[in-house]
């Protein structure tokens, strides 16, 4: 299967509409940070943190930053990496985990992604923070001309 293919399949398998619960061993944690190696630190919900691992599907084709959402399946092999990624969750399975009652209640007061993802809101400091300096300059001006 060429790489292309490949991504292909593993996006529409993220994308479809599996809005299945989680099973009583899988749980869902936040990304707190990368690793690097495809590892990540999780938090649960009762503040716990632990390493995960991204498998193999999802490697170069699925990018998770933080503050991400994803259910987890814990592993046996190894010490420090308990869990791997099933499913990393979008806004939609978040809306439908909550309404379903198994949406950890610490992970309410969370931020959560907004409806408009790409507003710029450092936009509005510049412009009020430009003003502000163009009226300071304005009166220094003025307190140079009248020395």
């Amino acid at each position: 299967m060429s790489r292309a293919t490949k991504r292909k399949h593993v996006l529409m398998e993220l994308m479809q509409d599996d809005f299945s619960l989680p099973n009583e061993n899988q749980a869902i944690v936040k990304i707190i940070s990368s690793r690097g190696n495809n590892l990540h630190e999780a938090e649960t919900p009762d503040g716990s943190t632990y390493l995960i691992s991204m498998p193999t599907k999802f490697r170069k084709n699925i990018w998770i930053k933080r503050g991400d959402f994803v259910l987890v399946e814990p592993i046996e092999e190894g010490d420090r990496v308990k869990a791997e990624i099933v499913r990393v969750l979008t806004s939609d399975h978040i809306k439908y985990f909550k309404k379903d009652g198994v949406w950890p209640s610490s992970f309410n007061s969370e931020k959560e992604s907004s409806k408009e993802p790409f507003t710029n809101v450092t936009s509005e400091k510049d412009s009020d923070n430009s003003s502000d300096s163009d009226s300071s300059s304005a009166t220094n001006e003025s307190d140079t001309d009248n020395e």
